[in-house]
């Protein structure tokens, strides 16, 4: 009886031991885990692909909307953004490759001209933003001062439907010209009721009125193109729209991309700070920020 007894104990305490070895493990192999779960979490962490950079194709004429967004890409650059900038020296593609899917955006225009277009070519582009704007002059030709101006004078103008309008409107304020009542910016040539010069108005590509000063008495012209031309709008102008103009040059894209977010990184990069310095600075009132 005693024997069984002592043999019973043992058994007991050896169940007890192997019981207190098991959990002793398993508190270890568990305390193993927790210190591993960090250091694989890190890992990973440090191992996560970094944020892909989006890349955003913007038409735009060369001065100033080009200089403007060269200006900004570094900025763009580290908020992820890799801006690429394809120069126009025309009206019409820049809104034909944005509608076409073939740039993200443009801004060379204002909005009269943007729906015009949208009007004719049923783009369906719409507005992003107003960055600046661009104060239209009439420019010097063959005839030095308007009031130089002799019978007959000839008078270049663009010929796309907004910027001629625009042109009539302002040959109209210097006195030049009156056009039929309530026509504003939308008049055309056949709307001019009184013409004392009898002034005969050419109407051009935009981009071709500086190579054609010396050909004209006068030209209106805008300023982007001015300015390429080398022309200083606030010094060379014999006329110019003073900076209430309503011809804000706006950002331009599709409604499927408006509120992207790269989109808006590129709004709030263009409408910073440092790009109405910028404005300021190089262009001198030639261009005004619109922001």
């Amino acid at each position: 009886m005693k024997k069984n007894l002592l043999t019973l104990l043992a058994l007991v305490f050896a169940l007890a031991f192997t019981l207190a070895a098991c959990g002793e493990k398993n508190s270890d192999t568990n305390g193993a885990a927790a210190s591993v779960a960090p250091s694989a979490a890190a890992t990973a962490a440090a191992t996560a692909a970094p944020a892909k950079e989006v890349t955003l194709k913007v038409g735009a004429t060369a001065v100033p909307h080009a200089e403007i967004l060269e200006y900004i890409k570094d900025k763009l650059a580290k908020d992820g953004v890799k801006l690429e900038v394809k120069v126009f020296t025309d009206y019409v593609l820049p809104n034909v490759q944005v509608a076409e899917k073939q740039l993200d955006a443009n801004f060379f225009q204002h909005v009269p001209y943007l729906d015009q277009q949208n009007k004719d070519r049923n783009f369906g582009l719409v507005k992003v933003t107003g960055v600046h704007i661009e104060p239209f002059g009439i420019y010097a030709g063959k005839t030095k001062k308007l009031e130089e101006l002799k019978d007959g004078a000839t008078v270049a103008i663009p010929n796309d439907p907004s910027n001629a309008g625009r042109a009539l409107a302002l040959l109209e304020k210097a006195g030049l010209i009156k056009l039929k009542d309530g026509v504003g910016i939308s008049g055309t040539v056949k709307d001019i009721v009184e013409n004392k010069k009898n002034l005969k108005v050419r109407e051009l590509e935009a981009a071709m009125l500086p190579r054609v000063l010396g050909e004209v008495d006068i030209a209106t012209i805008n300023t982007n193109y001015a300015l390429e031309a080398k022309l200083v709008p606030t010094k060379d102008a014999l006329y110019i729209e003073d900076k209430n103009s309503p011809y804000v040059n706006i950002l331009v894209s599709r409604a499927d991309n408006k509120d992207s977010e790269a989109m808006q990184k590129l709004v709030k990069a263009l409408q910073s700070e440092e790009v109405k310095k910028f404005i300021n600075d190089k262009y001198q009132g030639a261009v005004v920020p619109a922001f």
